[in-house]
């Protein structure tokens, strides 16, 4: 805790020394996410939500964290997720003891309250332990005051935020550095640490037991049997990563962080922590895959709710809660190694056309289940009628980047627009149809070359594996010439060692000019898989699922050369993908979509 205010503090080198990407795991329960580095120190965490100004952000260069670790600097760690949660253990080996602490946000988790739960136990030996909790509200701009110790419980305001911490009745505060402590444990004694952040107050018991046994109890619920899929652990994992990035009132973050750089200073550094509508919808295909589950319908939910309000406009993502992602920002601080610090996303403000595609998939999808609402069964008139009245015009596409006529977007409206012909009925289905023909026919004559393969934009004949995701939904069919070829083709130019790209950046070697793209893996795999060819697809799930961290996260991007993550962490999309994979490859009955 800091009573300074000046301005934004940044993170004490030697406190919180920042670790490569793929050392970090996440806590998260659907409302706001806490990064835990490879040490047990959890140096980012926003509050209340997602989107809120970081408490603790030591991670890209600002200042807090809160760390329980062990004395003894000769040690060893390591860590675990339990198995279908985001409950991370963290765990120290010492030359005479071994110490876990086992971390969660407490759920069911509500909007405008988060309680992080903390519970250390001696497996073996004796061990001394150490507490430092530091609060910088504001990325590090706010105050923390009015600092107390009553009845063994902390209490303090943090900016606007009631703070109360309880189990660390025996520490000392410090305006400069916060509250310190220390514990002393031996083997098989535990002691629980619970910290309660609010934007009202609250009066509450913090009962360590009590809040553990609904947590364990909320991740029971939330993370269905997987035992059917190719890999039921990872998909038992990716659900419940996809539960922990989605909120009560239904959208899905990209990630739970900002500003972790895809390539070393050259100022690819984006702010995650908002709904992405074309994200959302992969999500809840991969549940939809494997059967209905309330991701799906809080997919369903999120998205219908912003076709209703916005109709044509549609935003390609939001705040959580349905809100406008604020305008690009840099914040004052140092930033992760070669990264910059933004809040807010640009993006937010394109026209992405394959958007209104994804989300017609999406429907289809829960109406085959019988998961679709009338809210959604309206929506998809809303959606048809957008893209009937845009589907010409030139959009920044699945990757954000200038407005053009790009081949994916029509083929993942195409594909949306004929799966909605087939789940629904009536004038709606019709339209869908003729409307889908229309749009097919013309991508064709524009975007199809004369040997048989899809260009990647009416202007431009490059690879491009954004293509895949169109033709592993279907479109065109499997027996079409074009899938097999175009698939060969972004093959043959953007994959290397076994490991698939985006697109060609000019004249620079793919390696150099970004990361391995693990969407694409995951999507060609179903890819290969659509055209039924099984080894190949199994091939790049295996691959592409090699790609994650130690706590089994995925970013976005993944350095092959180097074997490291790149990008915002845990990336939605990716967990997204490999649970379908996971479901597809495994099950020849899988719905067909």
């Amino acid at each position: 805790m800091n009573e300074k205010a000046d301005k934004p503090t940044e993170a004490d080198d030697g406190a919180c020394p920042p670790w490569v990407v793929r050392g970090y795991a996440v806590l998260a329960d659907g409302e706001r996410g806490a990064v835990v580095d490879p040490e047990g120190r959890i140096v980012w965490l926003c509050a209340p939500r997602w989107h809120s100004d970081a408490v603790f952000s030591a991670l890209i260069g600002g200042g807090g964290y809160f760390a329980v670790e062990p004395e003894d600097r000769w040690r060893v760690w390591g860590g675990y997720y339990e198995d279908g949660t985001l409950i991370h253990v963290s765990r120290w080996v010492t030359a005479d003891a071994v110490i876990e602490c086992r971390d969660a946000l407490a759920m069911p988790a509500s909007t405008d309250r988060l309680l992080l739960l903390r519970r250390m136990r001696v497996e073996r030996g004796e061990a001394r332990l150490r507490m430092s909790l530091d609060l910088r509200p504001g990325f590090g701009a706010g105050r923390v005051s009015e600092v107390r110790l009553q009845d063994g419980l902390w209490t303090a305001r943090a900016g606007g935020l009631h703070v109360r911490l309880a189990g660390a009745e025996r520490a000392s505060w410090s305006g400069e550095s916060g509250l310190r402590g220390g514990f002393r444990l031996r083997k098989g004694e535990e002691h629980d640490i619970v910290l309660e952040l609010s934007a009202g107050g609250d009066s509450r018991q913090l009962a360590p037991k009590q809040l553990w046994k609904q947590t364990e109890q909320a991740w029971q619920r939330a993370v269905p049997d997987c035992s059917g899929t190719a890999a039921p652990r990872d998909a038992r994992h990716a659900y419940a990563v996809l539960r922990g990035l989605t909120s009560s009132s239904g959208g899905m973050v990209a990630a739970a962080t900002t500003s972790l750089p895809e390539r070393a200073n050259t100022g690819r550094s984006y702010d995650y922590r908002f709904a992405w509508v074309r994200d959302q919808c992969y999500a809840g295909l991969a549940v939809a895959s494997h059967g209905p589950h309330e991701l799906l319908d809080t997919a369903v939910r999120f998205t219908a709710e912003r076709i209703l309000a916005d109709g044509e406009a549609l935003h390609p993502a939001y705040t959580v809660d349905g809100g406008p992602v604020p305008d690009q920002q840099r914040l004052p601080l140092r930033g992760y190694p070669g990264g910059s610090d933004h809040v807010g996303n640009k993006a937010a403000e394109q026209f992405q056309l394959d958007a209104f595609g994804e989300v017609l998939q999406l429907f289809a999808a829960a109406a085959h289940h019988d998961r679709l609402t009338p809210e959604a069964e309206q929506a998809v008139g809303i959606a048809v009628d957008a893209v009937e009245s845009n589907w010409t015009r030139p959009d920044a596409g699945l990757w954000e980047l200038d407005n053009r006529w790009w081949t994916q977007s029509r083929l993942s409206v195409v594909c949306g627009l004929r799966q909605v012909s087939v789940a629904l009925s009536g004038r709606t289905a019709q339209r869908s149809s003729e409307l889908a023909d229309g749009v097919f026919a013309e991508t064709r004559r524009r975007c199809l070359r004369t040997d048989g393969r899809w260009r990647r934009a009416a202007d431009d004949d490059g690879p491009e594996a954004a293509l895949l995701t169109p033709l592993s939904r279907g479109c065109p069919p499997a027996d079409d010439p074009s899938n097999t070829l175009t698939r060969r083709f972004i093959e043959d130019r953007l994959a290397e060692d076994g490991y698939l790209y985006r697109f060609v950046h000019g004249d620079i070697p793919l390696g150099e000019a970004e990361g391995a793209f693990l969407l694409c893996g995951f999507t060609m795999a179903l890819a290969a898989d659509r055209v039924g060819d099984r080894t190949r697809a199994l091939r790049w799930f295996e691959r592409t699922r090699a790609a994650c961290g130690p706590s089994g996260l995925f970013a976005e991007e993944y350095d092959v050369r180097q074997r490291q993550l790149r990008g915002n962490l845990p990336q939605a999309f990716v967990h997204a993908l490999l649970l379908e994979c996971a479901v597809r490859l495994n099950d020849a009955s899988a719905l067909p979509l």
